[in-house]
């Protein structure tokens, strides 16, 4: 399937990326600013999705502004997959060098009954560990089996290692929206800059 990717400049003082993604399928268009305030815009045809967006974008306070147009008289799954998978090279584009940050991040967050917990490593090496059980496969009229495939995608991409796990809830909306917002805190504390690692690798390797 042809692709056409063009990756913008990244602000040197501010950690920002643009992307433009096309292909016979999707044509996304993502600007994102890890140093903003949780301002979001989206127009992607996939609410619920925008809903879980703007939880990782207001908990990591990240400026985000997502355009996409999709096959969406087939389905959802692959305007979903590919906002993951543009996301992620938004996020691989504007983290520059990744020196001077934490570098991991965690969180727990709740919502009611439901508790998840979300780990992320900006290690340079893809990898998503997913232990989820949704209560219903059904979010009003998302299917939540899309959410592992957005995940695989921006892991894919953004070159990160991330696990994610469901640790209770009998809701199905509050299950995923714990998920995104754990998501959004434990990306704040990564990319947070460690003024005592100020030009530091933080890897014994020299490299991430």
């Amino acid at each position: 399937m042809p692709t056409d990717f063009n990756i913008h400049n990244a602000n040197m003082d501010q950690r920002t990326a643009e992307i433009e993604r096309n292909t016979l399928e999707t044509q996304i268009k993502i600007k994102i600013n890890l140093d903003g305030s949780g301002k979001t815009s989206f127009s992607t045809g996939v609410p619920f999705l925008e809903h879980m967006l703007d939880q990782i974008a207001r908990h990591g306070l990240i400026d985000m502004d997502i355009v996409a147009k999709g096959d969406l008289d087939i389905d959802d799954h692959h305007t979903v997959e590919d906002i993951g998978i543009t996301l992620g090279q938004a996020f691989a584009k504007a983290m520059q060098d990744k020196k001077g940050i934490v570098r991991y991040g965690h969180a727990y967050v709740p919502l009611d009954e439901a508790l998840s917990r979300v780990v992320i490593d900006f290690s340079g090496r893809p990898g998503l560990f997913y232990e989820v059980k949704y209560p219903k496969a059904m979010i009003g009229r998302f299917d939540v089996d899309l959410f592992r495939e957005f995940f695989q995608g921006f892991v894919n991409h953004a070159g990160v290692t991330l696990h994610i796990d469901n640790l209770k809830g009998a809701n199905a909306h509050h299950v995923a929206e714990t998920i995104f917002k754990a998501m959004g805190r434990a990306i704040r504390m990564a990319i947070t800059a460690d003024p005592r690692m100020a030009g530091m690798m933080p890897s014994t390797k020299g490299s991430l």
